[in-house]
């Protein structure tokens, strides 16, 4: 019963964040007008990534509380993609992206071992797409237009998932991804956290 409770717990919490995980980043960008310091390739990868692993899901017919906050998460990103090609000035490569991004998503259930390659290969997409968003802000020391809070709740959500996988379904491909996402998102979480308080402390200095 206890372990029950736990479980929706963990599941709504988690939908529920999810429902508002990219609104602090959106709402940072649509203040400044401006996406320094966000990695576009980023954004991609961790589409490209959420994708894969919401369809590898339905394709098992796992349980959709497991997943369904995904496309929830895609709706925001694709709206985060799209405001950071406005403000780059390249909107109308959005139709480029959504023909590749669409026609991915169909080819990845034609034939079983795709999808099971692509759920394979979707860890390291979806680190590739922190360690790009690390490499930005390592680059030009600086997190930019970078929202903590969005990457602090990416964070929880990764790790009640830890916990809704090991009591459902075990997946062990599933379960060490969220093991691995969870440490990047932190990893992540934490250099935002400390360019903004560099910058901070040298504006201090400068008054």
């Amino acid at each position: 019963m206890q372990s029950d409770t736990l479980l929706h717990i963990a599941n709504f919490s988690t939908l529920l964040v999810c429902m508002v995980l990219k609104f602090p980043q959106i709402f940072v960008l649509m203040r400044a007008k401006c996406s320094t310091g966000i990695s576009l390739t980023s954004l991609l990868l961790e589409l490209i990534g959420f994708i894969v692993f919401v369809t590898y899901q339905m394709y098992y017919d796992y349980p959709p509380p497991t997943y369904l906050e995904y496309p929830i998460l895609i709706a925001q990103d694709v709206f985060l993609l799209l405001l950071i090609l406005h403000y780059n000035g390249s909107l109308r490569q959005s139709l480029v992206y959504a023909l590749l991004l669409v026609g991915g998503w169909r080819l990845l259930t034609v034939e079983r071992w795709i999808i099971d390659l692509a759920m394979s290969l979707c860890t390291f997409i979806s680190a590739a797409s922190k360690f790009a968003q690390l490499q930005c802000m390592w680059s030009s020391k600086d997190a930019g237009q970078v929202s903590a809070l969005s990457w602090a709740m990416a964070t929880y959500t990764c790790m009640a998932r830890i916990y809704t996988t090991t009591v459902t379904t075990g997946d062990m491909q599933v379960l060490v991804r969220f093991v691995a996402m969870t440490l990047l998102n932190l990893w992540v979480l934490l250099t935002v956290i400390y360019y903004q308080q560099r910058r901070s402390s040298s504006s201090k200095k400068d008054d």
